[in-house]
């Protein structure tokens, strides 16, 4: 058959492996590492959706290296410790069995040890090194590896290479980008060094060219061996492009794939992991500037989903391979749904950062899309009911959709209701709002997957008891969804006031000059996207700090977005809205006016218990999902959805 995407669909070889398309699954860490920092039963699950989706190469992340100067609770493989290899040879398997071939990341954090460590407190305990003496730029210690740890590092990557390859690994990613350890040693901002691995660039690179030349030796001439690097540092201080070119031709000799990435940990995390206020692709330029200048195959990554712009990387020459990360977690068959033609039907990522602020956070992964992250090994498959029944879904929203999708693909008749003219719930607003158009493309997605799996829709349509009982389902789902809180401010109503879920509706309302009153995270975006269409936009928050509800990877960036556009007023309390803005009494209780011509209300919802008060025993089983329960956020919604669905 003639491929879609027939570059993104070819096969490449590297050493003696060939891969099935040029579609690869970037390192992520594993979910659950027992106390010994040997991998699960969910870690295996984890990676092996991803081979089952079509990918052409998954790898596990992060195997470290050396636990004596990393002290990182991340993946350790050894011989000593009961239970490691076989684990890695478990994980190894799972994915093969799927088609895709099994990589691991080796990794040592260097300076940055327990970077994924839950309880931070332990981080006191732990010596970080690098490349040179100094203090972190968080004011963290950081003690120089002498030459016989350096010695022995290299000497445990060829041991730890050895093991990956028993274990039934496949390739192996020497991770050398993102500031960990090699990348510090690479780094004229980071190596300070005056002995023969510091100074000069080839003594920069000496600590990896032996690392690369012990791993070669390890595993033999035709193994592939990835380097995954920065192909610029992207902060001042740091290597730039032109660098980056060099390094990657030093170690050509040693590799089979150079992977290129971008930024550092410590002061570009977003421009590694581009949030949804960037473009896509944003760092492909990296790769298509060093792949000029070698002639090993190389690799782009960050923020790609689109199989469009996949494929025109690979037909023009850009990069011979895409890496997709957190895309993967949205939709594990991207890459098959891509092969197939049916790329339609793929789910984007949303940038929300869910996925990474949940390790940190719990120590697990989550994904607000796919509810099966982090849970895979609890089944990735909807079942077929015994008992198939009628199910009568109340509220179009995201929850709903999902629990429709879901109980019909268990075989129910699924009836679902939306009093509105449209399904999509909050996800509407987002059309409005540049970079959030993935969130409003979920709505689309999962109202063409309802129709898919057989669900009727009936919009215009409000469930009233006398409705439910004329239905007679055997189960209802309850997602009603939740209202926007309107504060009893006098001049509330008036026409220069928009309230933030209908501003999609009102654009046409909203002036020049604007104040956004609400500062959690709906009001922090929507004032962003305002300024950045050229409005002169004030940000108006009774709380001492803005979006608290944003996730600890999403949230520094919106500040930094805020405080590039917007004028934020925290610890003011709203009054009264007049034609000329907000009167407002600040800090100190003073009254003052925050001006802006039209205002926007974005001071939270309400869960909307009364229509739940009404229906809660219109059907034999009734279950209620969403923001009717307690107003959260897409991720809470699609896993109530889902797991109601499977219930029902």
């Amino acid at each position: 058959m003639e491929r879609k995407y027939p570059h993104l669909c070819q096969p490449i070889t590297l050493g003696n492996v060939t891969f099935r398309n040029r579609m690869f699954a970037s390192p992520i860490g594993a979910t659950d590492i027992d106390k010994d920092c040997v991998p699960g039963e969910r870690t295996r699950a984890f990676y092996e959706l991803r081979a089952k989706g079509g990918a052409a190469a998954v790898t596990m992340s992060e195997l470290v290296v050396h636990p004596e100067t990393d002290g990182s609770h991340m993946l350790h493989l050894d011989l000593a410790t009961v239970g490691s290899l076989a684990a890695f040879t478990f994980t190894a398997d799972a994915i093969k069995r799927h088609g895709a071939v099994p990589s691991v990341e080796f990794s040592h954090s260097g300076q940055y040890a327990g970077t994924y460590m839950a309880d931070k407190d332990k981080k006191q305990g732990l010596t970080q090194y690098g490349p040179s003496d100094g203090v972190r730029p968080d004011g963290r210690k950081v003690t120089a590896l002498t030459k016989e740890q350096i010695a022995d590092i290299v000497k445990r990557y060829g041991e730890t290479a050895i093991l990956a390859k028993r274990a039934g690994f496949e390739m192996i990613m020497v991770h050398g980008g993102h500031t960990w350890l090699l990348n510090q040693f690479m780094s004229p901002f980071f190596n300070h060094r005056t002995d023969e691995y510091g100074g000069s660039f080839e003594n920069r690179m000496r600590f990896t060219i032996e690392v690369l030349q012990e791993v070669r030796k390890a595993v033999g001439p035709m193994f592939p061996i990835e380097f995954r690097m920065s192909g610029s540092e992207l902060f001042e201080g740091g290597y730039d492009l032109e660098e980056g070119v060099r390094i990657a031709q030093a170690v050509e000799e040693y590799v089979d794939l150079i992977h290129v990435s971008a930024g550092s940990y410590q002061f570009g995390f977003f421009k590694t992991h581009p949030s949804m206020f960037s473009e896509h692709g944003v760092n492909v330029y990296l790769a298509e500037e060093i792949k000029k200048h070698v002639k090993k195959p190389v690799a782009t990554i960050g923020a790609l989903n689109d199989p469009e712009q996949m494929e025109e990387i690979i037909a023009s020459g850009k990069a011979d391979v895409v890496y997709m990360g957190r895309a993967l977690l949205a939709d594990p068959y991207l890459p098959q749904k891509v092969v197939s033609g049916n790329d339609d039907k793929i789910v984007k990522c949303l940038r929300c950062f869910t996925c990474m602020a949940e390790r940190p956070t719990t120590q697990t992964r989550r994904c607000t899309v796919n509810p099966l992250i982090g849970r895979e090994i609890e089944g990735t498959e909807v079942l077929p009911a015994a008992v198939k029944k009628k199910v009568l879904v109340v509220g179009g929203g995201v929850a709903g959709l999902k629990a429709a999708v879901t109980a019909a693909l268990r075989g129910h008749r699924v009836v679902l209701c939306e009093k509105s003219d449209k399904v999509g719930g909050i996800l509407k607003c987002e059309q409005a709002i540049d970079f959030k158009q993935e969130m409003y493309q979920l709505g689309l997605s999962l109202e063409a997957q309802a129709k898919e799996a057989g669900v009727e829709i009936r919009c215009n349509t409000e469930v009233t008891p006398e409705y439910a009982e004329k239905e007679n389902a055997d189960v209802m789902i309850l997602a009603v969804g939740s209202n926007p809180i309107v504060p009893p401010l006098k001049g509330i109503d008036g026409d220069n006031v928009v309230i933030v879920n209908n501003y999609y509706l009102e654009k046409e309302k909203v002036g020049d000059s604007v104040v956004v009153l609400g500062g959690g995270l709906a009001g922090c975006e929507a004032a962003i996207h305002l300024a950045q269409e050229g409005k002169k936009v004030h940000l108006v928050e009774m709380r001492p700090e803005l979006a608290p509800d944003a996730n600890i990877r999403h949230r520094p960036i919106l500040m930094q977005m805020v405080e590039k556009y917007v004028e934020a007023h925290t610890g003011y309390q709203g009054l009264e809205v007049t034609s000329e803005g907000v009167i407002c009494k600040d800090p100190e209780g003073k009254e003052v006016l925050v001006p802006g011509k039209s205002v926007i209300c974005a001071v939270g919802q309400r869960a909307n218990r009364a229509a739940v008060d009404q229906l809660r025993d219109c059907a034999p089983v009734v279950r209620e999902i969403g923001d009717c329960v307690r107003p959260s956020n897409i991720t809470s919604a699609i896993y109530m959805g889902y797991h109601a669905g499977l219930d029902a």
